[in-house]
């Protein structure tokens, strides 16, 4: 397997609904332009591709150095379990550099994943849930 990383390929609206789909991430797949917006106002994205297939991203919100929001992690199913989640969140990490937090909202099938990679759980944090 020869997986590339890679911050400069942005997929599009619909490899990225695909790969939401494929990974169980429970994302407004059914609406193409919120998913593009999503993209399009994120600053880092970091995505793992297997030749031309998109198989993994990290979808981030930055301010390069104090907070990184990492508002979708995503690894298509067949390529779980094998190190290409913790490979986004490093690359993340070294992106966004020493001065800066990684921060992230799990859905609750992850909740036992991110303490393995690297994550400490808060118990200070606050939502306002969207309409939708």
């Amino acid at each position: 397997m020869n997986i590339e990383f890679s911050t400069e390929k942005r997929p599009n609206a619909n490899l990225i609904i695909d790969l939401y789909n494929n990974a169980g991430l429970p994302r407004p797949t059914n609406d193409k332009e919120r998913i593009q917006k999503m993209i399009d106002n994120s600053n880092l994205i970091i995505t793992a591709w297997d030749g031309e297939v998109l198989i993994g991203v990290s979808r981030c919100i930055t301010d390069w150095v104090w907070s990184c929001y990492l508002a979708d992690l995503a690894i298509r199913k067949e390529y779980q379990k094998e190190g290409i989640g913790k490979k986004l969140i490093n690359l993340t990490k070294e992106k966004v550099g020493e001065q800066s937090m990684v921060l992230l909202l799990s859905v609750p099938t992850a909740m036992e994943y991110y303490p393995k990679v690297g994550f400490k759980k808060q118990e200070s944090s606050f939502i306002i849930d969207r309409a939708d």
